[in-house]
């Protein structure tokens, strides 16, 4: 009788340790994704990137952001999100240094932060960027001084002084354009606060204001499509080169008519998958090291270094340079 009771107790414990694994595999997260702004092409295509890992994991994974692209509704409606506490939240920042005291409440809550475009934010646990900021900006600003000829006056915009990538795309052309004597930078940093109409708009002033421009670098992926708006206006196509961050969709038009030179990017539903992958690497207790795979293109062989604060850097491989000549080759 007594050893039938030490098989049913472990008969029991087995099953006890089974369920309990059960319980353990069928564990699912919430993570949300905060952008910077919605309804914009980029981010809507982030979106899908959410959309398709919460559809893979069955974790309740699901993207949210400002209407405008305003720092403070971007920090308010992290605070309510922080009040709910879902596991984690993966934020691309308007202005990282305006989120750090929400960020930190959030981890000291126990909510897990992932960032993404801001190396710069001290309150996370690891930030992701798609590639050497610097040298993006640089690259592209090679292709731009290549078809200005390596001479004449050039500008670059910026969604906004406060956008830590899109300064470090500027700082990288910028420094890049010293490189050649004739190269002369006019009124840098123009702001466009990620809003295609304000870039027209600066693009129309600064075509007024230098009438002999030869070409114009944007960041926010709204900016080229600004630009190029006031260049076809003007009927200098085949006379202004125009580079910058944006998507086919965003820019196809203009790249297809000259209006704008050529685009460099990344895609944003991988950088959504990513950002939710790691989120959920964090909540089991992974840590991403240098070389991984992370099993999304361009981020198959990552590098990760010390962030500024108790988080971590990580990198990848996945710019896209795109013309006239491979535009269709990019259906998003």
């Amino acid at each position: 009788m007594k050893r039938k009771t030490l098989w049913i107790a472990a008969g029991l414990a087995a099953l006890a340790v089974g369920v309990t694994g059960l319980v353990l595999a069928q564990k699912k997260y919430t993570i949300v994704t905060v952008v910077k702004i919605t309804g914009i092409n980029w981010f809507n295509r982030m979106e899908e990137g959410v959309k398709e890992y919460a559809k893979e994991t069955g974790n309740n994974a699901y993207q949210t952001g400002p209407a405008q692209a305003d720092a403070a509704q971007q920090l308010k409606l992290i605070q309510d999100l922080v009040a709910k506490k879902p596991d984690a939240i993966a934020v691309v920042p308007f202005d990282p240094a305006v989120l750090e005291p929400v960020l930190k409440q959030a981890l000291e809550r126990g909510i897990k932060v992932i960032t993404h475009e801001a190396d710069n934010q001290v309150n996370t646990l690891y930030d992701i960027e798609a590639f050497d900021n610097v040298a993006f900006g640089a690259r592209l600003n090679e292709r731009l001084a290549k078809c200005m000829g390596y001479s004449g006056k050039w500008t670059v915009f910026v969604g906004s002084l406060g956008s830590k990538t899109h300064n470090q795309w500027a700082d990288g052309g910028i420094a890049n354009a010293k490189k050649y004597s004739g190269m002369q930078l006019v009124d840098a940093k123009q702001e466009t606060a990620d809003d295609a109409e304000k870039a027209y708009q600066k693009a129309k002033e600064i075509l007024k204001k230098y009438p002999d421009i030869k070409g114009f670098q944007g960041s926010a992926s709204t900016d080229v499509a600004g630009i190029g708006r006031a260049i076809e206006e003007a009927g200098l196509n085949d006379k202004v080169c125009v580079f910058g961050t944006s998507l086919p969709s965003i820019a196809g038009k203009y790249i297809e008519t000259g209006a704008v030179d050529g685009i460099g990017f990344w895609d944003p539903k991988d950088a959504g998958i990513v950002m939710n992958k790691v989120a959920q690497m964090v909540l089991e207790g992974k840590k991403i090291t240098d070389g991984m795979n992370l099993g999304v293109k361009g981020y198959e062989k990552v590098s990760v270094t010390k962030g500024p604060g108790q988080g971590f850097i990580i990198r990848g491989n996945a710019f896209v340079d795109v013309d006239k000549s491979n535009l269709k080759d990019y259906n998003f």
